[in-house]
Order: structure tokens, then C-alpha cells, then sequence
């Protein structure tokens, strides 16, 4: 029989809390509007009528729920991720966008909305699922967008977000080498690359059970891959150019030496919303 939308919402919300999920309510409505393919709202709606679930329907939220109070991420169970005006197709093999790297890729679009090129070059190195590449291109339409991924299965997660975008190009190959043809053209280099150090130990089950280990570790000091950015980055930028990277909380300091050793200029580093320092920018010479 029909069971009351109201009451399942709450007991899945109530499994997921005691399971230590953040936002429980929060995850248990995006499941229950995954399941009866509604939105959001409108399932809030729905429950405050005093709608009812089906017994299939119920039975399928039930055994999503119990994936994610085993701490599987939201966003491989509903197939897609938020990222500012997006909504991205993921799953495993492929890093989830965060919203603290919507504030990162902010930076960028300023930079290349006040660019005085008609068509400003960006690049953006380990794309994974195309998010900040994607951002770029659909809010700076005018943009010519570059990414490049080195895993495979990223990739394919990419190329699927941004099979329609017609000013983005999307390679697959090392960002190392990557984009070699436009050695001096770009406006911005951008990158959220792994910055966790190899004996860390991610707190989230989420990220640590789930996420690829390439997307998160880089070395003893979670800075090898940043080391490779800076000088790519420095070959990649036109003279001014900005690069922007995102990495963990206490590493600014860390990068903003880096770079000044590699000779950028202008280090800086950002605040996300939460007031945690975010992103490291600097300009080339």
C-alpha cells in the first residue's frame, strides 16, 4: 500500500542521520525526487499536501538509502552534480565537483570577462568531469576553452559534459605536455589539481572510499602536481596571464613560495565562503 511521502521522507532522513551523513534531510529529498522524477521543491510540495509513495518507489528509495548511509556519494546514486548553473553527469572513476570550487572558477571568469581579447584563451589542467572547463565556456561564451584529463575514465565523464559546448576543447593526454600549440596564447591557466599528501588520510568516507586516488594524492607534500602546473602554466600564458589554483586549507603559504621561486608574480591567495583559504593566484612575467 501507499505509504505517506512526509513520514518516508523523515524515516530515510532519520537512517541517514544516525549513519553520520551530513545534511541528512537535505540527501533524503534529493533521493525521494531522484526516485519519483520530480524536483526538489516540487517534492517538498508533494509532502506538505500530504502526498504518498508507491511500494515500488518505496523500495527502490529504501535500498538508495541504505547505499548512502554506507557513505556512497549522493551524486554516483542520482547520476548527476550541481556545479553553479550546471548539472554534470558523474559516477565512479571521476572526481565530484565541489562547491568551493565554484568560488575558485569565479576568479577565472572575472579574468577573462575583463580580458581585452575578443576571444581570450583558457586552459584548465586535470579537468575530471569537465566542470570548471565547462563553467568557463558556457559563462564566457565568447571564451575558447581548452582541457585536458590523463585518466581515462574522467575523461569520458567529461567529454559527456561537454559534448555540446562548441567553444571547448577537450583533449585526453598529460598536463605535462598538454596544449603545446598554444604555448603563449593564454589569458588563464586554471586547475584543481590532487593536493592531498600520500599519507593523508581524507576524513569524508565519501572522498576517501570513493573518489580516484589520482584525482587526490600528489606526493609527500601534496605539491607534485602544482610543481608540474607552475611550469606548464608558465609556457601556456601570454605575458600578464593569470594562473588560478585551488588546494587544501593550509597550503597557501606553502604555494605562494613555490611560485615565487618559479618566478610568477603577484602571488595571492583566496578565501572560499567558509573563510578558508582556497585558491592561489599569480600572474606571469
Amino acid at each position: 500500500m501507499p505509504d505517506s511521502l512526509s513520514a518516508r521522507l523523515h524515516a530515510v532522513a532519520h537512517r541517514l542521520a544516525d549513519a553520520g551523513v551530513p545534511d541528512p534531510m537535505v540527501d533524503a529529498e534529493l533521493l525521494t525526487a531522484h526516485v519519483l522524477g520530480i524536483s526538489r521543491g516540487e517534492l517538498q510540495a508533494a509532502a506538505v499536501r500530504g502526498g504518498e509513495i508507491g511500494e515500488e518507489d518505496a523500495a527502490r528509495l529504501d535500498a538508495l538509502a541504505a547505499r548512502r548511509a554506507a557513505r556512497e556519494p549522493l551524486q554516483h546514486l542520482t547520476g548527476v552534480a550541481a556545479f553553479r548553473h550546471l548539472e554534470l553527469a558523474v559516477g565512479p572513476g571521476v572526481f565530484v565537483p565541489r562547491p568551493e570550487t565554484e568560488t575558485v572558477v569565479q576568479i577565472a571568469i572575472d579574468a577573462l570577462m575583463e580580458s581585452a581579447s575578443p576571444a581570450p584563451v583558457a586552459i584548465d589542467l586535470g579537468t575530471g568531469s569537465g566542470a570548471i572547463a565547462l563553467a568557463m565556456a558556457t559563462e564566457v561564451p565568447h571564451a575558447r576553452v581548452f582541457a585536458v584529463e590523463r585518466s581515462p575514465e574522467a575523461h569520458a565523464w567529461a567529454a559527456r559534459n561537454t559534448a555540446d559546448a562548441e567553444n571547448l576543447t577537450l583533449e585526453l593526454g598529460d598536463l605535462a605536455t598538454a596544449f603545446e600549440r598554444l604555448a603563449g596564447t593564454a589569458s588563464v591557466v586554471i586547475s584543481n589539481p590532487p593536493y592531498v599528501p600520500d599519507d593523508a588520510i581524507p576524513r569524508d568516507p565519501e572522498v576517501r572510499l570513493h573518489d580516484p586516488a589520482q584525482a587526490l594524492y600528489a606526493g609527500p607534500d601534496g605539491l607534485d602536481v602544482i610543481r608540474v602546473i607552475s611550469r606548464r602554466a608558465q609556457r601556456l600564458l601570454h605575458p600578464g596571464g593569470l594562473l588560478v589554483l585551488e588546494h587544501g586549507e593550509l597550503q597557501g603559504a606553502q604555494i605562494r613560495d613555490l611560485l615565487a621561486a618559479d618566478g610568477w608574480r603577484s602571488t595571492a591567495t583566496h578565501e572560499d565562503l567558509t573563510r578558508r583559504d582556497r585558491a592561489t593566484t599569480a600572474l606571469s612575467r
